[in-house]
């Protein structure tokens, strides 16, 4: 590989999957992290002023832009950075949420997974760098905090989160009779017959259970993430540079591994396999999709966006930027059954098939020792704990949680320095859990 792509791959990286970069990457992961308090990027003074001191510079084409601490303010300003493609909220006013804080929750107390002391909510939020985290109880906001680089106006990077907005679409359309989870992706999408995709069920591609030669083994120059994030990359590609030039093109060019069916593998290139499905069945992108039947219709305060590849291909497995009380509304309207504003928005057997979760014994395999129990189904993790919760989550800290026991939604952005749930779950779901047990024994009064 020469030296000149590979340090375009090492931009693309960051550029085109800020969802599975590891900010820790430049410095060492055995290097300890500034605090939330001391990396916040108001501290810090990144991007302040007009111009902008040059050490305090963010650029788009600098390889270390999404890297920690830099990345504490690059979460909040995707859009100043790069290509993107709105999602429109529509002409019409947003449905404004009714308040109720209850103050008690700050000193909600949990044990941390594996600790032997417990923590209040109040200081899971900085030890999970929270940059904003909403809570709805029946309907109602109870709790709301901002830091880092958010505010209540502002817009943060969902992650993987993208990739459950993604699964609900497709599993809209199956629920509609418009697309057959049974059928091959290659009658949907012939461009993929030759893939390995070609063979694998529509179904498949939603729960992951395909088997696909992909590596995001990050320490290897030569994995595939780095290949796939060239690919997606919108910056133009170096001299010498022969590899795929979209999303789609990439797609192509993946190869079969083992079979399909058996087991789950978390892999973000079945998100955007399935977004390109999703637009040869609708006619219309993931981002023209989810405004059209979702962003519009649902009260939404704040047009979304997602950023796009050198074709304007939306990246369906985290592209996705959105204000939070929006990411809480779509909590709120798989909580509500698919209702807002007595309008049908989401078939009652799309939400009933995600909650019903997937294969468990497909997700055993998948290498979630921490998740003991847990499924995967149209891109929702699905915690069948006793309370019914399931969520959508995104590295270095995004989720949607939804807990129908306490009539629940927690909504969360984050900028965690370490990319993988790994590093948060231990605070983040006891706490979730605490919260739910709080709003059952002292429920909110809308």
């Amino acid at each position: 590989m020469s030296s000149s792509i590979s340090k375009t791959l090492s931009v693309a990286l960051a550029v085109a999957l800020p969802v599975l970069a590891s900010p820790l990457s430049a410095s060492g992961q055995d290097a300890a992290p500034l605090s939330a308090e001391q990396s916040d990027p108001r501290t810090l003074g990144w991007m302040q002023g007009f111009p902008p001191p040059e050490d305090k510079i963010i650029r788009f084409s600098d390889s270390d832009y999404f890297s920690f601490p830099k990345s504490r303010w690059t979460v909040c300003h995707f859009r100043q950075l790069m290509p993107t493609t709105n999602v429109s909220r529509g002409l019409g006013a947003p449905t404004m949420l009714e308040r109720k804080i209850d103050p008690a929750i700050d000193g909600v107390t949990f044990r941390p997974t594996g600790a032997d002391q417990d923590m209040t909510w109040l200081q899971s939020l900085s030890a999970n760098y929270t940059d904003g985290i909403v809570v709805l109880h029946k309907g109602v906001l109870v709790y709301e905090h901002y830091s880092g680089c958010l505010n209540e106006a502002g817009q943060h990077g969902a992650m993987s989160v993208t990739k459950s907005l993604t699964g609900l679409l497709g599993e809209v359309l199956v629920a509609e009779g418009v697309l057959d989870e049974k059928a091959k992706v290659a009658t949907v999408v012939p461009e993929l017959a030759q893939s390995a995709f070609g063979d694998a069920t529509i179904r498949q591609v939603l729960d992951m259970t395909t088997g696909l030669r992909y590596s995001e083994d990050y320490a290897d120059p030569n994995a595939d993430v780095w290949i796939y994030s060239a690919a997606g990359n919108p910056l133009p590609k170096p001299e010498g540079y022969t590899g795929p030039r979209s999303y789609f093109d990439y797609l192509k060019t993946v190869v079969k591994q083992g079979e399909h069916g058996p087991a789950f593998g978390y892999k973000t290139i079945n998100s955007d396999a399935l977004g390109w499905i999703i637009a040869r069945t609708s006619g219309k992108s993931v981002a023209e999709l989810l405004s059209e039947r979702i962003w519009s219709k649902m009260g939404a305060e704040q047009d979304a966006y997602y950023a796009v590849d050198s074709t304007g291909t939306p990246f369906a497995g985290g592209g996705l930027n959105a204000g939070l009380r929006d990411m809480a509304r779509i909590g709120q309207l798989l909580l509500d059954g698919g209702m807002a504003g007595g309008q049908r928005l989401i078939p009652q057997k799309a939400i009933d098939s995600i909650r019903a979760g997937g294969d468990k014994a497909a997700f055993e395999k998948g290498g979630y020792p921490a998740l003991k129990g847990w499924s995967y189904r149209a891109m929702w993790w699905i915690t069948h704990n006793a309370n019914g919760a399931f969520m959508a989550r995104g590295v270095h800290g995004q989720a949607i949680y939804i807990d129908p026991t306490a009539d629940m939604v927690i909504a969360r952005f984050s900028s965690h320095p370490v990319a993988g749930n790994a590093a948060n779950d231990p605070t983040s779901l006891p706490a979730y859990e605490a919260v739910a047990r709080h709003l059952i024994e002292q429920p909110t009064t809308p």
